[in-house]
C-alpha cells in the first residue's frame, strides 16, 4: 500500500482531517518564505493533537543546524525533510530519520543523486522551478524516474485526486506527498479534497 503524507499543515483541524481520512503523515513547514510556514509553538500544538501512528514531518530549506535544533527543542518531530542543498553529513546530525528532497530536471541521474544521501529514509522527488524550493503545484515528467532503484521514493509535485492514481501507476512510489492539491487556500486544507485524494491512493 502506498503511504500518504499531507504537507503544509498549519492548523490542528487540518491535521485531524488528514488523520481521519487515513493519511500516514503530516508535514510542517519551517521555511519562513513559505505561505505554509508554521512556528515551533504552533507545530507543537498540532503534533500534540495527532492521534497515534500519524507521523509528524518537519520541512527545512537550508536552515542552520542551530535553527533545526531550536525547532526540535520545542516541536517533537518524528522525521525531518530537507529541501535545500543540505549534505548527508548535515542531515545525519539530528538523531532523526530524514527525507532528502530532489527537484527533478531533464537529464538528472536520479540514482546517482540519491546515492549522495545513503542514510536517507527516502528520497522525495519534486518539480524543479527556478528559485522555488518546493510547493510549486506543478507536476514533472514522471518518465524521468528510474524504475530500477534501491531507495524508497516519495513522489511529490502537483499531485491531486485527479492524477495521483496515474502517478502511482507510472512510478510505483513508496509514498505520495500532497500539499496544494488538497487546499482551499494556501496553508488551509479542504477536508473533502483530502478524503478524495486518500481514496484515490487507496484505490490503486
Amino acid at each position: 500500500m502506498v503511504r500518504i503524507k499531507i504537507c503544509g499543515i498549519t492548523r490542528v483541524e487540518d491535521a485531524l482531517a488528514a488523520a481521519r481520512a487515513g493519511a500516514d503523515a503530516i508535514g510542517l513547514v519551517f521555511y519562513p518564505a513559505s505561505p505554509r510556514a508554521v512556528s515551533p509553538t504552533v507545530a507543537r500544538q498540532i503534533i500534540r493533537a495527532l492521534p497515534p501512528f500519524v507521523t509528524s514531518v518537519g520541512l527545512f530549506v537550508d536552515a542552520s543546524a542551530t535553527e533545526v535544533h531550536q525547532v526540535l527543542a520545542e516541536a517533537p518531530l518524528d522525521v525531518l525533510q530537507f529541501h535545500g542543498n543540505e549534505s548527508a553529513e548535515f542531515c545525519n546530525q539530528f538523531g532523526r530519520p530524514y527525507l532528502k528532497a530532489l527537484r527533478v530536471k531533464p537529464g538528472d541521474d536520479l540514482n546517482a543523486l540519491a546515492a549522495q544521501w545513503p542514510d536517507a529514509s527516502g528520497i522525495l522527488l519534486d518539480s524543479y522551478k527556478d528559485g522555488v524550493p518546493g510547493g510549486t503545484g506543478e507536476i514533472f515528467d514522471w518518465s524521468l524516474i528510474p524504475l530500477e532503484r534501491n531507495w524508497p521514493l516519495v513522489l511529490a509535485g502537483g499531485l491531486t485526486a485527479d492524477n495521483v492514481a496515474d502517478a502511482i501507476a507510472r512510478s510505483a512510489p513508496w509514498a505520495v506527498d500532497v500539499s496544494g492539491g488538497v487546499e482551499q487556500a494556501k496553508g488551509i486544507k479542504n477536508a473533502a479534497k483530502i478524503n478524495s485524494f486518500v481514496q484515490e491512493v487507496k484505490r490503486v
